[in-house]
């Protein structure tokens, strides 16, 4: 199956809720053991660290509002842009504004999954 920009679309607002509701069991299932992921102060995000935040509550979010910018298929692997309205703590650090995501995807056998991301803020 090819994948398209409707799957990402689907992947990209239940990550949002995952995001929302520390869904740790889907968070480890959608983000890639590997992941890499710029913060908004230039530091590297691995997953253990994502985890991590969200087991141990440093991770809040009062207010996540999305936009999609772009989405961009490149054979099994996507890379999507998206806007956040955000308000709430990032690995227990308080955090709010407009931000901009960069996100790629790949697709496994298991489904698709996070490998990289970046974000600032805007």
């Amino acid at each position: 199956m090819t994948l398209q920009k409707t799957d990402i679309e689907q992947m990209e607002m239940l990550l949002i809720d995952g995001i929302r509701s520390s869904n740790i069991p889907f968070l480890d299932a959608t983000i890639h053991d590997d992941l890499l992921c710029l913060a908004p102060d230039g530091k590297t995000i691995t997953k253990a660290m994502d985890l991590a935040s969200h087991k141990a509550g440093e991770m809040v979010v009062d207010q996540l509002t999305a936009t999609m910018e772009d989405i961009r298929i490149i054979g099994d692997t996507a890379v999507a842009t998206i806007y956040y309205d955000t308000k709430g703590k990032m690995l227990g650090h308080p955090i709010e504004g407009r931000f901009k995501y960069i996100r790629v995807w790949k697709k496994f056998d298991d489904g698709l999954k996070v490998i990289a991301a970046s974000c600032m803020k805007i």
